[in-house]
């Protein structure tokens, strides 16, 4: 599988704005805002869930939803990815093996998840994975490389924000390799979804995430955590905050969680 790095898909659309300056009369100008909308996920002809994303690299996005959710094993379960326009509105139609759909039918989401939302539509807390199989990856990093990786990862970050340098509204997510070289960026309205995007785009090339890490423009939560810990990825590193539980999690799974990352600094969670 090859999917559409993404960069030539829009993402953002025109919108008449009025933008207020003090002592100033109003000016009115057309403005990019990053795209959302409903997109429904469909597995052998039933819908599992309808998720809030950026209309972009939806292909990316089933396969990484699929395999971060657990509803897949590999990328291989997968037999077809179709992206489909009803009427304005969006479907992604996968076919998946006969095993993996038997699987996910006991997973299925009963409503829409938000674009900041990772855990929408689940019916009952014991859904919600806080111990996943902590990972068998080895680490990537001691300190004083850790510290080099990260540092080499924010310099370089902004530049592959693309849509974010449009719209100024989505977040992003990177694959680093061991040094912090920013290889790939997925871009979202939803932090989530840039991840599960990141994930498909990676999972469909073959990519060993066993040897790079994740970078995030965002906090750190639970859900991201969750997720790379499900694709064995050793390192998580953000720019803003982590939840509590974003660090329970990543101690219980063995994934080294970074964050507050700056030009010369960052704070490892242990």
């Amino acid at each position: 599988m090859k999917f559409e790095t993404g960069v030539d898909q829009a993402g953002a659309q025109q919108r008449a704005v009025r933008r207020h300056r003090l002592a100033q009369p109003p000016q009115a100008l057309d403005d990019s805002v990053a795209e959302e909308a409903p997109v429904a996920l469909v597995f052998n002809g039933i819908s599992h869930a309808v998720m809030m994303v950026t209309p972009r690299q939806l292909e990316a996005f089933a396969l990484g939803f699929a395999l971060t959710e657990g509803l897949i094993t590999q990328a291989a379960d997968v037999y077809d990815i179709e992206v489909k326009s009803h009427s304005g509105s969006l479907e992604v139609a996968l076919t998946v093996s006969q095993q993996a759909f038997h699987g996910l039918k006991q997973q299925r989401r009963s409503m829409a998840g938000r674009s900041g939302c990772g855990v929408c539509g689940l019916e009952s807390l014991e859904q919600i994975d806080l111990h996943p199989e902590p990972i068998s990856t080895a680490p990537l990093h001691d300190d004083a490389a850790l510290a080099a990786a990260v540092v080499n990862a924010v310099a370089q970050f902004g530049q592959h924000q693309q849509l974010m340098r449009v719209s100024g509204g989505v977040h992003a997510a990177g694959w680093c390799d061991a040094a912090g070289n920013v290889l790939q960026v997925c871009e979202d309205v939803g932090r989530h979804n840039a991840l599960d995007k990141l994930i498909g785009v990676l999972a469909a090339a073959g990519v060993d995430m066993r040897r790079g890490f994740v970078f995030m423009s965002s906090r750190a939560s639970y859900e991201l955590v969750r997720k790379v810990a499900r694709m064995q990825i050793p390192l998580l590193a953000t720019i803003s905050a982590p939840s509590t539980l974003a660090i329970d999690v990543a101690s219980h799974a063995g994934v080294k969680l970074v964050s507050f990352c700056r030009q010369d600094a960052c704070v490892e969670y242990t």
